[in-house]
């Protein structure tokens, strides 16, 4: 006896119906996207995506450059709620080895939003990317959103690094009824590297609890 088609596969249909009547357009340069490999963004912005192997500067493996078409979709995701860019993002680290090969098998942390924050995006950009790698990297790589942020801190952006840390300075804990496992590696995740300071204060409190850590983040900025 056949069984059933899956309701996915059942409306597998519709997807290309629509590229048809309203095409997807490239979030970089606005261009009609066609056999691109992604589904917002062109062939040509897909060429200029400048991909980082190995760590940056000591601190932390990343997936891409944050300068070009990644910098445009990193920024429409994260400023502009656009999170349909998901799918882009998750072929992108797909096509990073370096970065899955260094969190396979590892517990992921997001780095967490303070929860009005959250609330206006509606999502926490570093937890949907967390759970992107653990997806593509597979042997038994999970997410684990152990820490919540305790400070509503001002964004980092625009401030120089003393800036950044003394604004990060006692903003993240462990979440209540977090539990750790000090035998597995844990990789702090986040949206974009600039100077590490993010990644530090989520290390700080982690360390603390008596966890080793390491670090990820998607793109270099």
């Amino acid at each position: 006896m056949a069984r059933p088609a899956r309701v996915a596969d059942r409306w597998a249909w519709v997807l290309p119906v629509c590229d048809i009547l309203f095409p997807p357009v490239c979030v970089a340069c606005g261009a009609i996207v066609e056999d691109s490999g992604y589904r917002y963004l062109c062939a040509a912005c897909a060429g200029h995506i400048e991909f980082s192997a190995g760590p940056n500067g000591g601190l932390a493996p990343t997936a891409v450059v944050l300068r070009g078409p990644a910098r445009a979709l990193v920024h429409a995701y994260k400023y502009r709620g656009a999170r349909h860019l998901r799918r882009d993002m998750s072929r992108i680290v797909q096509r990073a080895p370096w970065l899955l090969d260094h969190v396979r098998g590892a517990v992921l942390v997001p780095v967490p939003s303070h929860p009005r924050r959250e609330r206006e995006r509606g999502f926490n950009q570093s937890d949907q990317l967390a759970r992107a790698l653990a997806r593509a990297a597979g042997g038994g790589t999970r997410v684990s959103p152990v820490l919540r942020r305790i400070r509503d801190t001002a964004p980092q952006a625009g401030l120089d690094r003393p800036s950044r840390l003394a604004n990060l300075k006692n903003a993240f804990a462990l979440a209540p009824h977090a539990t750790l496992n000090l035998r597995l590696r844990h990789i702090i995740v986040d949206d974009v590297l600039t100077t590490g300071s993010t990644l530090q204060g989520c290390a700080q409190a982690l360390r603390e609890a008596g966890c080793v850590t390491l670090a990820a983040a998607f793109a270099q900025g």
